[in-house]
């Protein structure tokens, strides 16, 4: 059974605690949420006020994306605002302070991801995957929801699922991009582990049957 993770970018922003109730009464364990700082990718959300206020009013595992430049300068304060998994991207920096950002979270007693755009290749992952506890494949360009589902992204992604079958195989694929009912399958079957949705399930008008159908 995959993992099902919402992202709230999607969500109803003046009802923030029904919609994560609702996703528990589901049988959702997992949220999804989108950091984005308006440099690295071109839109602003969230940032540590939300995250904190978020983790006094839910037990979900609160997967936090940071889709910020430089991740070294925040990662620590996610992980004290009530992040259970900080994922950073490998384009935001170089890769020796990537790698100190990853060394913070696993300090703060946190799960660490590390994200890829789509134009970057599987191959520049090789120094960070026997580093994390998940990597995120974009299967849209970052900084938007509602985007059109990438499917040249799936050679990545069957690509790192074999490779973290021979150096970390507890290590957790996740997608995030135009994830539906049509697209799931899809990405399951080259490896994906935790699949991200978040227009499509906020949209559904049975959320219920939505999830199923994602994670079976």
């Amino acid at each position: 059974m995959a993992i099902v993770a919402p992202s709230i970018l999607s969500a109803d922003f003046a009802n923030l605690q029904r919609e994560l109730d609702e996703m528990k009464a589901l049988g959702i364990r997992w949220a999804h949420i989108d950091i984005m700082d308006g440099h690295f990718v071109p839109n602003i959300t969230v940032g540590i006020p939300v995250v904190e206020s978020l983790r006094r009013v839910t037990d979900l595992t609160l997967d936090v994306h940071l889709m910020i430049t430089e991740p070294i300068r925040y990662a620590r304060r996610f992980c004290q605002a009530g992040a259970d998994l900080v994922t950073v991207h490998l384009e935001a920096d170089t890769q020796e302070n990537i790698l100190e950002a990853i060394r913070e979270i696993h300090a703060m007693g946190k799960k660490a991801g590390i994200s890829v755009k789509p134009g970057t290749p599987a191959q520049a992952l090789e120094p960070f995957l026997d580093q994390v506890e998940l990597i995120l494949v974009m299967t849209v360009e970052p900084g938007f929801g509602g985007q059109r589902f990438m499917a040249d992204m799936m050679p990545k992604l069957s690509a790192l699922r074999d490779r973290l079958a021979q150096v970390n195989p507890g290590c957790l694929l996740e997608v995030d991009g135009g994830i539906d009912a049509v697209t799931a399958p899809i990405v399951k079957e080259n490896g994906a582990g935790v699949l991200v949705s978040g227009s499509a399930y906020f949209r559904s008008s049975d959320k219920g049957r939505f999830i199923a159908d994602l994670a079976r």
